[in-house]
């Protein structure tokens, strides 16, 4: 009698011990099959929460990992129940599409896949930081790890609409239709588009309709103005830090606005070019405080014509003159003069097409500065 009950006593002690284990097993394969915002590694302005959600600013900002089997699920929303705003991904990559993620969303977003092996997809934002962050919680998938951006050059695209990715992709919203977030696709930009193709990182500082000195119809807001601002808002005193990362490039593509004849309604003054060269040499040397050592590239406009264009690739060359002057132990600012293009995307923006072939212009001029 004794036997049995030692060996049933045993037993059970064996059945406790063996249960335990498959519970810190399954304890330990949720851990690892839940990837939270606080571990994820992005590239761009970001701002982790009070809740230690993931804020996705700036436009184009992005995160990558890696996972097993047929699909991944991401918990992603925006702060205001009556907004949308966007998201677009690359899966073993190969750009997919942009997800619409509303207000109201109570369903994760699930990406599927073709095989069970491993997978990797890249997040981005799809939108600038004016249309609000993009809060990511967790990412939920099989062996779901962070991944970082490969070690390379960087190049920090500062600029208007036109740098955002804008008005170019009309594929699910027609032009005059829905909001004006609805065309963005940051991923088809000039300035992600040459990146990848010279194999190099970028963060993107843009915000549609902003100039030197002036915005596209009105006098006031300007780059200078918004630009130490974590997300390009005037009176948002979270400030950007800018040890965060360390540009080789600082390309400025702004003057567009600058030049604009406005919307006919508010009143506008005719251009200034003393102010906005002005403007722009100050800007310049905030630029040099935050990134002393990085190369600085000018852009003109593509979307310019006539005596406008004139004008601005006449003041490009005296803000080079200039700040070359005052900085002549540094190395030189460069220009790149866009040669005219008519523009196929909504409101006299370029196109998704638009943009591959401004990127391929400026292509060898990148090449050349990354390498001198």
């Amino acid at each position: 009698m004794e036997i049995r009950i030692i060996m049933k006593s045993f037993i059970l002690l064996l059945t406790i011990l063996f249960l335990g284990e498959i519970g810190q097993a399954q304890e330990k394969q949720n851990i690892i099959d839940t990837l939270y915002a606080s571990q994820l590694k992005p590239f761009g302005r970001t701002l982790l929460n009070k809740q230690q959600e993931l804020e996705l600013i700036s436009s184009a900002v992005h995160f990558g990992f890696k996972f097993e089997g047929d699909q991944c699920t991401i918990f992603a929303s925006v702060k205001d129940q009556g907004a949308h705003n966007y998201i677009q991904y690359e899966l073993d990559g190969v750009y997919q599409k942009r997800i619409r993620i509303n207000g109201n969303l109570k369903e994760p977003i699930v990406i599927k896949t073709s095989g069970k092996g491993e997978h990797t997809v890249w997040i981005y934002k799809a939108t600038e930081a004016h249309t609000g962050p993009i809060i990511i919680s967790k990412i939920v998938a099989s062996h779901v790890k962070a991944e970082s951006v490969i070690k390379a050059p960087l190049i920090e695209f500062i600029g208007n609409s036109i740098t955002c990715g804008a008005a170019s992709d009309t594929s699910e919203v027609a032009c005059g239709k829905g909001e004006y977030q609805d065309q963005h696709n940051a991923y088809m930009a000039y300035g992600p588009r040459v990146a990848r193709a010279l194999g190099v990182n970028y963060i993107m500082s843009s915000v549609s309709g902003i100039g030197i000195y002036r915005t596209w119809n009105m006098e006031g807001l300007s780059m200078p103005q918004v630009y130490e601002n974590i997300d390009f808002q005037l009176n948002n005193p979270v400030k950007w830090n800018f040890k965060t990362y360390t540009p080789q490039i600082v390309s400025i593509a702004l003057g567009t606005n600058d030049l604009s004849n406005g919307d006919g309604k508010s009143p506008r003054k005719p251009f200034d070019e003393k102010i906005f060269t002005d403007n722009f040499v100050n800007f310049i040397k905030l630029v040099k405080q935050k990134y002393p050592k990085a190369r600085i590239a000018l852009l003109s406009s593509p979307m310019i014509s006539g005596t406008s264009r004139e004008v601005l690739q006449k003041c490009l060359l005296t803000i080079k003159s200039k700040v070359n002057n005052l900085y002549p132990n540094d190395k030189s600012v460069e220009t790149f003069f866009f040669p005219l293009m008519q523009a196929h995307g909504c409101t006299g923006h370029p196109s998704v097409a638009d943009h591959l072939i401004l990127a391929e212009q400026l292509k060898p001029f990148y090449q050349k500065l990354l390498k001198n």
